[in-house]
C-alpha cells in the first residue's frame, strides 16, 4: 500500500548557498472507486483511510446513509495487467436494499468534478438527494470565541503536515469545542469524505451536533458534503464560493469563512452563532 509520505531529492537554495538533500513530500496516488463492481469515480488522494473515503464519497452522492447500507469494501486484486494489487482500486458492495444509482455520463461529470454542474442544477441535485434536513433541535449555538479557537486546534492535530507542509485537513468538533476526529489529505474534499465515511461506519450519521472545519476555502462541493452528512455548521479558514453560500442559505447550513484569529465572516445561518455580544460591542 502506498505510504502517506515519500522522499525525493531536492536542490535547496538558501541565501545563495546551494545544497542537495532529501525532502519529505506528501504522497499522491489515484483511487478508483467501484460500486458493486462497476467503475464510478476516480479521485487523487493521499493513501490511507481509503475505505472511509469511498464510504464518505457515497454518502455525499446520496447512495449511503446508514451503516447497514454498506455490506463490504475491499481492495480489488488483479487491478493491473499482471494481476498485482495496487491498493488503488476499491469496490464498495452495498446491501441488497440499497437502490443503485443511475451511473450515466452526466452523473459521472457531476460526481467527479470539483464544482459540479452549474448554478441551479447543482443546488437541485443536492436538494433532491439529501437524506436529512439540517434539523439540529435544539439548534447548535456556538460563540465566536469558540470558533476562533478551532483552527489552532486543527493545526496542532495535523501530524503529516508538520513533515510535509503539503496537506489539507478537515476536523469534526462538538458544539462544546471537543475535537472528535481529524483527517488529512492532498484534497480537502477527500479529508471530509474520510471523516464522513468513518462516521457512517460507526453509525454516527447524521452528524447533527457537529461543527466541520476545513483548512482551506469552502467550495460548493464541501458545503454539499456537509449538507449530505447532516452537519449544521461548516467553517473554513479561507473564502467560500458564491454557490457554497447559495447552498448554505437554501439548506439552513451555517457557513463561516475567513476564520483567522478573532476575525470571521458569517455568510449564512447566523442564528447558530452567538452574535449578540459581538453586535453590542460593535
Amino acid at each position: 500500500m502506498g505510504r502517506v509520505t515519500e522522499r525525493r531529492k531536492v536542490i535547496r537554495i538558501r541565501d545563495g548557498a546551494v545544497s542537495a538533500r532529501p525532502d519529505t513530500l506528501v504522497a499522491e496516488e489515484p483511487l478508483e472507486i467501484r460500486l458493486n463492481g462497476k467503475p464510478l469515480a476516480i479521485t487523487m488522494r493521499t493513501p490511507g483511510d481509503d475505505f472511509a473515503l469511498a464510504a464518505g464519497f457515497l454518502v455525499s452522492e446520496g447512495v449511503l446513509a446508514r451503516a447497514d447500507d454498506l455490506q463490504n469494501i475491499v481492495y480489488c486484486a488483479g487491478a493491473t495487467a499482471d494481476g498485482s494489487n495496487t491498493y488503488n482500486v476499491v469496490d464498495v458492495q452495498t446491501a441488497p436494499h440499497v437502490t443503485p444509482p443511475d451511473i450515466t455520463l452526466e452523473r459521472n461529470v457531476y460526481t467527479t468534478s470539483s464544482c459540479g454542474l452549474c448554478g441551479k442544477a447543482s443546488l437541485d441535485a443536492v436538494r433532491t438527494t439529501a437524506r436529512w434536513t439540517i434539523a439540529d433541535t435544539p439548534p447548535v449555538r456556538v460563540a465566536p470565541e469558540l470558533l476562533a479557537s478551532l483552527p489552532d486546534r486543527l493545526r496542532a492535530a495535523q501530524r503529516v503536515f508538520d513533515r510535509t507542509g503539503g496537506l489539507h485537513a478537515a476536523a469534526l468538533f462538538s458544539e462544546e469545542g471537543e475535537l472528535l476526529d481529524v483527517r488529512e489529505d492532498v484534497g480537502r474534499h477527500n479529508a471530509v469524505d474520510k471523516l464522513v465515511g468513518r462516521a457512517l461506519q460507526s453509525g454516527g450519521l447524521p452528524l447533527s451536533r457537529a461543527i466541520l472545519l476545513v483548512s482551506g476555502r469552502a467550495s460548493f462541493e464541501l458545503a454539499q458534503k456537509a449538507v449530505m452528512a447532516g452537519i449544521p455548521v461548516l467553517a473554513a479558514v479561507s473564502a467560500p464560493s458564491s454557490l457554497a453560500v447559495d447552498l448554505a442559505a437554501e439548506t439552513g447550513l451555517t457557513l463561516v469563512g475567513f476564520l483567522r484569529g478573532t476575525s470571521m465572516n458569517v455568510y449564512a445561518g447566523e442564528e447558530r452563532v452567538a452574535l449578540r455580544t459581538a453586535a453590542a460591542q460593535g
